[in-house]
């Protein structure tokens, strides 16, 4: 090491360097496609295995020494949460809107993919914590989840329910004290998925519906044959508006096959609603996504503003959003 001084450096940073790039290249390159189920069962079925008899075992371990075997596991599921969170980012990464209050659990699955793909932080951060890594592990299989409940044709807000129940429960034997029986610790665990459920309800705006998304939008003066007509350009003078008499918001929004979820057009000037058009919910399976639009023929005697189309499921949760500009 005396005669190559990177030697020592890449030793501690290059398989870091290498995890994170393949992620980059994961999120940019393939950013549209949706995770297999059967990849996310399997990852999620061993993560929760390991977790749950490392966490019974590591104290024996410990106590005879078995360092080998202890670094062993805990690189095994530092792995095992960085593929789970590199696998759903690019459903996150497509369903949200970054204007909106949804693009901070996106930082969050990425502050996870990456603090896992860097040994050093994770070993300074995450490792000497075992409440920080209980809470990573319900965050991963929470996120993960949240994507894959969806692809089997749950929709968004009861995925995102049951996910928080699931990984309430999956913390059963990290509740379990030292010593203490299991009876107490599903209690404890079924108490957690109580309040996970109270919490998620009213915080469901804050995460993406993903896997839904749009896969096209546009602002045009009218529909034909579901296709746009005459599409717009921001931004819309008050003039052309008149004469238009209205315009369109035309979303096609992609589901996967099974999936059946109410949806609406929320319009907005100067980010407050003004009006609310529900419209046939979207059924999954179209690749080009499930195509539809809401008209607005009354824009008010003063339209120049900042106008927002929100497309927004039957719960809340906003799949994404058309912006555009009136002026004078």
């Amino acid at each position: 090491m005396s005669r190559r001084p990177w030697l020592p450096w890449a030793r501690k940073w290059g398989v870091s360097i290498a995890s994170l790039a393949s992620g980059l290249l994961t999120l940019f390159v393939f950013r549209r496609g949706l995770p297999h189920v059967a990849w996310i069962v399997g990852y999620l079925l061993l993560l929760w295995l390991l977790f749950a008899v490392f966490t019974q075992l590591r104290a024996p371990l410990e106590a005879r020494g078995r360092r080998l075997v202890l670094d062993a596991v805990d690189y095994t599921i530092q792995t095992l949460y960085h593929n789970l969170l590199l696998f759903v980012l690019p459903s996150y990464y497509a369903s949200v809107t970054l204007t909106s209050v949804n693009a901070w659990f996106l930082l969050a699955v990425a502050a996870g993919a990456l603090i896992t793909a860097v040994d050093p932080w994770y070993k300074a951060i995450i490792h000497p914590r075992r409440w920080l890594n209980h809470a990573l592990l319900a965050f991963s299989m929470f996120a993960t989840l949240s994507v894959a409940l969806p692809l089997v044709g749950l929709r968004p807000f009861w995925a995102v329910e049951v996910s928080g129940v699931l990984c309430a429960l999956a913390l059963t034997p990290a509740l379990r004290r030292s010593g203490g029986s299991w009876k107490g610790a599903s209690i404890r665990a079924v108490v957690f998925a109580g309040v996970a459920v109270l919490l998620l309800v009213p915080l469901r705006a804050w995460i993406p519906p993903a896997p839904l998304h749009l896969a096209r939008v546009a602002l045009a003066w009218s529909v034909s044959g579901l296709e746009p007509v005459g599409p717009i350009a921001s931004p819309v003078s008050a003039a052309t508006l008149r004469d238009l008499g209205g315009l369109v918001a035309y979303t096609a929004i992609y589901a996967p096959a099974g999936l059946r979820e109410p949806i609406a057009h929320v319009w907005k000037k100067d980010g407050e609603a003004v009006t609310t058009v529900p419209l046939s919910p979207v059924s999954g399976g179209r690749a080009e996504g499930f195509r539809t639009y809401s008209r607005k023929t009354d824009f008010g005697p003063s339209p120049a503003a900042r106008w927002e189309v929100d497309v927004v499921t039957a719960h809340g949760q906003l799949i994404g959003r058309l912006s555009f500009a009136v002026t004078d």
